[in-house]
């Protein structure tokens, strides 16, 4: 069982810090509307995730003719991910005390997590393996990876969305403007890379 969670822990840490389109929502909503939104990005996993577990564990066996499926998703991450990117390009300056639109956190976070293909490789391959070897010692091992996993996952994207959230501050005019665009270009990177994902899904690369 510690085997299990250890894993858990080293695995939820590293896909909690990687780069890639829900990290970077997590600071735009931060940014944009303060770090209660931040959390609630950070938090949508927790709501994502057990239909993607269940789904990818009852088709592991069938990879090889998931690949359009994996396909189709990037193209409509990407898609939503670059909307993202124009949202956080706009120069909008915000009054902290007057919200200048719905933030729409969970919708964004939500829909992200599920179109952006990464937890559905993840838990089609080493998710999946990583579960059956828990299996294998018992159901008290399955929790253990599984609480490690999320609670450094979640966590870690919630403690930058309030450590963030701290510096806003510093964060006013055109330094505002100017850390909101970075993000943006960062999305649309990464919107590219899910681009680039889709083709070799797709093309069966």
């Amino acid at each position: 069982m510690l085997t299990a969670l250890v894993s858990g822990i080293l695995l939820g840490l590293s896909a909690g810090l990687a780069p890639g389109p829900m990290l970077a929502l997590v600071l735009a909503q931060t940014l944009r509307h303060g770090p209660r939104e931040g959390c609630k990005v950070a938090l949508t996993p927790l709501v994502t995730d057990p239909p993607i577990i269940l789904a990818t564990l009852a088709l592991a066996t069938r990879l090889a003719e998931l690949r359009p499926l994996l396909g189709l998703i990037s193209v409509a991450g990407a898609i939503f991910v670059l909307y993202l990117a124009w949202e956080s390009f706009r120069p909008v300056l915000r009054d902290p005390a007057v919200p200048l639109e719905r933030p729409r956190s969970w919708f964004k976070g939500i829909v992200t997590n599920l179109l952006n293909p990464h937890p559905w490789i993840f838990w089609l391959t080493v998710g999946a393996a990583m579960l059956a070897r828990s299996m294998a010692q018992g159901w008290p091992a399955v929790v253990a990876f599984l609480v490690g996993f999320y609670v450094l996952l979640v966590g870690s994207k919630l403690l930058l969305a309030l450590l963030t959230g701290r510096s806003r501050h510093w964060l006013a005019g055109r330094g505002y403007r100017v850390v909101m665009r970075v993000l943006a270009m960062l999305l649309a990177g990464f919107a590219l890379l899910l681009f680039r994902e889709s083709w070799r899904q797709l093309a069966g690369g």
